[in-house]
């Protein structure tokens, strides 16, 4: 005898609702970059991925996130000493629930730090202007963006908002633990085995030296890194020697063949290689490219 049940739907309360998308940065600025300031009709935050910034009266390290109510006056500068990374995203949203973030300074946590990179590269994949310049009023879409990417930045960025406002609310605060699965960044072996490459920065290591080092083997070395980041471990050491060269180029205390000797290049020309094969450019086109930024009016 079958029975038949009259089911009924539940409608999810939604506490956060971004309405649109205004801009999605990521900011490899000069040690002397300034933005003067601005205020608009809609929210904004600023978020420091690496070295330090100014914005009106407070000072931002790394891992720290700003937000800007709509109509509300802010600026970033440089500190002078270290070129910094920023993430700055804009956004409409007329939620309730946003005013917690009124006058906010906030650290951010892993799973929040992913989030922000989630939404990076879905902006990518979704609008055809590029995402380092700091004076675009108006983002365009690609012709044929990914699927789903609209909507996968809408998703990221609302999950971004509603963990740091429950990870703050009285009832969560003690022993709070967010919804994520923990990442295998979270786990002691790849956090040793990355603090053990940017220890070595400098200098030349193998896949063995890496192994032997931190006692894991090199198949397991490789599936931790092919599913953390999609490269191997050498891949991934080649891309944090360039990051470290772009942030040196940007404070220009260097000139392009001591940064090579400073980050044990056995040339500039094979420095030279390595870096169009991972940004696209020569180290002089990069130059040329942050400083047209940063000179821009």
């Amino acid at each position: 005898m079958s029975i038949q049940l009259d089911y009924e739907g539940v409608v999810l309360k939604e506490e956060i609702q971004v309405e649109k998308i205004v801009t999605v940065h990521y900011f490899e600025y000069m040690k002397n970059f300034c933005f003067p300031g601005e205020f608009h009709d809609f929210w904004e935050f600023q978020c420091v991925d690496k070295g330090e910034v100014h914005v009106l009266d407070h000072t931002l390290q790394a891992g720290q996130v700003i937000f800007h109510q709509p109509n509300e006056f802010h600026n970033l500068v440089a500190n002078g000493e270290i070129a910094p990374n920023v993430v700055v995203v804009a956004f409409e949203c007329h939620s309730p629930a946003m005013k917690f973030f009124e006058g906010k300074i906030l650290e951010i946590t892993d799973n929040e730090r992913n989030l922000l990179g989630m939404i990076i590269s879905e902006a990518r994949r979704c609008f055809a202007t590029p995402l380092d310049d700091p004076y675009l009023a108006k983002m365009k879409k690609k012709d044929k963006p990914s699927f789903a990417s609209e909507q996968l930045i809408k998703l990221y960025l609302e999950s971004f908002l509603l963990y740091m406002i429950r990870r703050h609310l009285p009832e969560t605060a003690e022993g709070y633990e967010d919804g994520f699965e923990r990442p295998i960044s979270n786990s002691f072996i790849y956090q040793k085995i990355i603090a053990y490459l940017k220890e070595h920065i400098r200098g030349y290591v193998t896949i063995d030296d890496i192994c032997r080092e931190n006692l894991i083997g090199r198949s397991q070395l490789q599936k931790v890194f092919r599913e953390q980041h999609n490269c191997g471990v050498i891949d991934y050491f080649t891309r944090l020697k360039v990051e470290y060269a772009k942030q040196l180029i940007r404070e220009q205390n260097q000139n392009f063949t001591q940064i090579a000797e400073y980050l044990g290049y056995s040339s500039i020309h094979y420095f030279s290689r390595q870096f169009k094969k991972i940004t696209g450019m020569t180290p002089s086109e990069y130059t040329n490219s942050i400083k047209a930024l940063s000179e821009r009016k």
